[in-house]
Formats: structure tokens, sequence, C-alpha cells
């Protein structure tokens, strides 16, 4: 026979009513296990998932109230979907109703997938245009530079002189990190 898990995941200690229902909810579908996770969804570190995902084996099953649980992004959580499906395991959502173990579930699946890749190149894309077009009104990215290009010259001579790179940092107070990409060139 084949092992059924369940997945359950919260963001606060709050909900644990919340957490109850999902737990109930599981049981009720035939989980054998019920791992549950009390984190937000924008951490990574999943301790519940992670000994879920441990525990599944070629031909189980995870069933998860909604699938918004499995990840804190739709790229999170495609990743897991992606992880389970490399592994043999078939996942169920209960709301709305999901099955990668049938072809409409994974077009389901599939489709979602293309959908967030789409987004993806499309924010991809859009960020290039706006920053080129800033640049184009003369407008650059990143912090204001701190040194002046007279300031510049004056830490090029002063490591010339053989001035510690933290000397001269507090002398122009600024970080070494700043003096060491002046000496690299890498200060324009």
């Amino acid at each position: 026979m084949n092992g059924v898990a369940g997945y359950a995941r919260v963001s606060t200690r709050d909900q644990a009513e919340s957490l109850e229902a999902q737990k109930r909810a599981l049981a009720g579908v035939g989980a054998q296990r019920v791992f549950a996770d009390v984190i937000s969804g924008a951490r990574s570190g999943r301790p519940g998932l992670r000994e879920a995902l441990g525990w599944l084996r070629e031909g189980d099953t995870l069933v998860v109230t909604r699938l918004d649980r499995l990840g804190r992004s739709t790229v999170d959580t495609l990743r897991t979907v992606a992880q389970l499906e490399a592994a043999g395991v078939r996942l169920k959502a209960l709301d709305p109703q999901l099955d990668t173990g049938t072809p409409a579930g994974r077009l389901v699946v599939r489709t979602i997938a293309s959908l967030a890749e789409w987004e993806r190149e499309v924010i991809v894309e859009r960020t290039r245009e706006g920053l080129a077009h800033a640049r184009r009104q003369g407008r650059v990215g990143g912090r204001p530079r701190v040194l002046s290009p007279a300031s510049v010259d004056a830490v090029k001579a002063a490591l010339e002189s053989g001035l510690p790179v933290a000397e001269v940092a507090l002398l122009h107070g600024v970080s070494r990190r700043t003096i060491t990409r002046v000496r690299a060139g890498d200060y324009d």
C-alpha cells in the first residue's frame, strides 16, 4: 500500500485553529501522517515540509489543503511540485481540487508553471527597459558616490605613498571596502 502524508502550514501561532482544521481535513482524506509548520511562507526553512519530503517514497501521495501551503511564492511552490514529481510522488490539493496523478492535474500544474515563467520573463524585460530608459535620462541606479573625483585622487595618492587601507579610510571617513574599490579601479 502506498503512503499518504499530509502537510499543513500556518504563518503564526495565533492561527492554531486553522492549523488544527487543516490537520483534521488531511486526516479525513486518509493521511497516515500529517506534517506541519508554524512559520511564515516567506521564510525558506520549513522543517515540517522537509520531514514530509523525507518520509515520502515513490508512489506515495502528499496531500495539502491548498496549493499555496507548499511554498511562499508561485515559483517556490512549483519547485516543490517538481521535486515531488521527480521523486515519483503524487500531489493532491483539496481546494481547489488538484491531483498530479491525473492528466488534468498535470495540465493545471504545467499551465501554472508556464504562467509563472512568462511572468518572470515579463518582469525581467520591464526591468531592463526601465533601467535603459533611466540611463538615457542620465539617471544611474545604486547608492550615491561618497567620494568626489578630487577625493578619489587624494585616496589614490595616499595609497601610493604607502598608507594602509584602514588609515586612508579613516582619514576620508569611508569604509575600507570603498578604499579597496578605489585601489582596484572599481570606483568610477
